[in-house]
């Protein structure tokens, strides 16, 4: 059974630092974008970043240059370092995926569990 599992979240003070991780488990192919989505509460998720498998990155403007997102072909992870953190970050994140699971098929888009990162001003 294929699953993305995150981990990483939690809670730090305005201006730290969290990282989280997602990785892929079970057979898969090939795994097409790989990329970080948050729900804060009352709101609607929204793209935080994400990364092609050629390596082509789009991060949403809130964050550029605040979070960095990076991904490890071999392992079928990505990673977002997320630094000078504020208050408005607090949100559950979401590891997403397009996982492909045969030669010439479509890819599947797969959700993490979702982990909660807090940041407190």
């Amino acid at each position: 059974q294929v699953q993305l599992v995150e981990s990483g979240g939690g809670l730090v003070q305005a201006g730290g630092s969290l990282r989280l991780s997602c990785a892929a488990s079970g057979r898969v192919f090939r795994i097409g974008s790989m990329g970080w989505y948050r729900q804060a509460p009352g709101k609607q998720r929204e793209l935080v970043a994400d990364i092609t498998s050629g390596g082509l990155i789009n991060y949403a403007d809130s964050v550029k240059g605040r979070f960095t997102i990076s991904r490890d072909t071999a392992k079928n992870t990505v990673t977002l370092q997320m630094n000078s953190l504020k208050s408005e970050d607090t949100a559950v994140y979401y590891c997403n995926a397009q996982l492909v699971f045969r030669s010439g098929s479509r890819g599947t888009m797969y959700w993490g569990q979702g982990t909660q990162v807090t940041v407190s001003s």
